[in-house]
């Protein structure tokens, strides 16, 4: 009987349920479709409904919702639904070109350029002097030789599908010989043996971890031999009981035996920023490299994209391969990329991340104190930054912090500040929290100010 009871029970509970129509009527939900769109709205209707449903069939709920309760229901999902995964984050961390937090910001130049590719139709491929169809690297091939002096130059959308294509539409088949010590891993599990084998060519190693000599390369040639392959050591540096073959003995090697030398520089330096030993794409070129490979949003300070530099005979080769089109650039990627490389040409300071490169000690303390002003408490202090993205690993840049207690503990702290709008990224270790101004922009001092304060006071 009791059963029954409770059946019955439920089946009249079901039966109080709004109808979909007469909840599309009541004057709160007009309001929500007027802010979120009919179609949404009905998705999320039903899935309340639904939810309600269940909650009176498994006896969850003794009692079915009004329908104040379920609008109320319905648009804190439909909030929820707005909410995009990717935001925008303030990065407190000193590392400028963070890799978890989209490495180099864009100009407002590039930002404006994307904007404009993005809302319209744009001449990607085609050329608007003949009106026939055109490259998809005019737009950037022409900045890049005045730039690096290169020959020939193309556009790939990363680092690592830049030295894959140019390994397999020239190396396929046959041998690339490369130090021990510059088998790196590239990050995300990526690693230079792997890229050499996915090309389709055999990797050859020479020379030990710590020391690889001319003579190594030289013993290692044979008839199958097509490159010799220089890796940027990307996010590490082996230092004391070292050796490495400077590109211009390679050059010369490859020359000497009708081979092809290619230098992955990796992070992109297009300006010395007298920060580090590593050429700049200009200086690996004029040393003899045939091709040289980076990234294009680390020290180059643009969008994820990959660039081939080098002789026009060996990167027309690359520009032939099929596998071209796999890894090409989307317009939105080539107009930031385009006005970045203008404002190296042109205005190199207006580029966020030399901008960041540049800065003074001075400045970098007058913004901690500001900061520290806005939140009302905390200690300023000198830190250290670092480039990041496998950009000058060695290299510590003087930066100057604001150091805060974080009374509820790291974990918690560090999941409030990051759940917030924006997110907070910073460090945080034993109770404290260091906010280091390095990547920090001016006009977000009162963001962040308002995001520590709401946290950690």
């Amino acid at each position: 009987m009791a059963v029954d009871q409770n059946l019955r029970i439920r089946d009249g509970l079901l039966r109080e349920l709004p109808q979909m129509q007469r909840l599309l009527e009541a004057e709160q939900v007009v309001a929500l479709c007027e802010t979120y769109g009919r179609s949404a709205v009905v998705f999320v209707l039903r899935g309340v409904l639904e939810d309600v449903r269940k909650g009176i069939q498994n006896g969850a709920l003794a009692a079915a919702p009004d329908i104040r309760t379920m609008v109320a229901l319905s648009a804190e999902r439909l909030a929820q639904r707005r909410e995009r995964v990717l935001r925008r984050c303030i990065n407190a961390t000193g590392i400028i070109l963070h890799t978890n937090l989209g490495r180099a910001p864009l100009a407002s130049e590039a930002i404006d350029a994307v904007a404009e590719a993005a809302r319209s139709y744009c001449n990607v491929e085609l050329d608007l002097e003949s009106g026939k169809r055109g490259s998809r690297t005019q737009a950037i091939e022409p900045l890049l030789k005045v730039l690096t002096g290169c020959e020939a130059a193309l556009a790939v959308n990363n680092g690592a599908a830049a030295i894959l294509l140019a390994l397999s539409a020239l190396a396929d088949g046959g041998e690339v010989i490369v130090s021990r010590g510059e088998l790196v891993e590239i990050g995300g599990g990526f690693r230079v043996p792997d890229i050499i084998r996915q090309g389709g060519a055999r990797l050859v190693e020479v020379g030990s971890t710590n020391k690889t000599r001319l003579s190594d390369y030289r013993a290692a040639i044979g008839p199958a031999t097509r490159i010799l392959l220089k890796v940027h050591q990307s996010n590490f540096r082996m230092i004391g009981f070292t050796d490495q073959t400077a590109i211009g003995s390679l050059a010369a090697l490859a020359r000497e035996h009708n081979l092809l030398l290619t230098a992955d520089l990796g992070s992109g330096l297009l300006e010395d920023l007298g920060r580090s030993a590593e050429p700049t794409l200009r200086q690996a070129l004029e040393q003899g490299a045939d091709l040289v490979t980076c990234s294009g949003d680390k020290l180059l300070g643009g969008p994820q994209a990959g660039l081939i530099l080098g002789r026009k005979t060996p990167v027309d080769a690359i520009r032939m391969h099929p596998l071209l089109r796999a890894v090409r650039l989307d317009k939105m990627s080539l107009a930031a990329l385009e006005a970045t490389l203008m404002l190296h040409r042109d205005r190199p300071e207006g580029v966020p991340v030399l901008r960041m490169f540049g800065q003074s000690e001075d400045v970098l303390r007058q913004r901690a104190e500001r900061l520290r002003s806005l939140v009302g408490t905390g200690i300023v202090e000198r830190s250290e930054g670092f480039a990041g993205g496998g950009s000058l690993p060695e290299e510590q840049i003087a930066s100057f912090s604001l150091r805060l207690a974080a009374p509820k503990g790291d974990e918690e702290t560090a999941a409030l500040l990051r759940s917030g709008r924006p997110a907070v990224i910073c460090r945080i270790r034993d109770g404290q929290v260091i906010a280091d101004m390095l990547a920090v922009a001016d006009d977000e001092v009162p963001e962040l100010a308002a995001r520590l304060r709401a946290v950690l006071t």
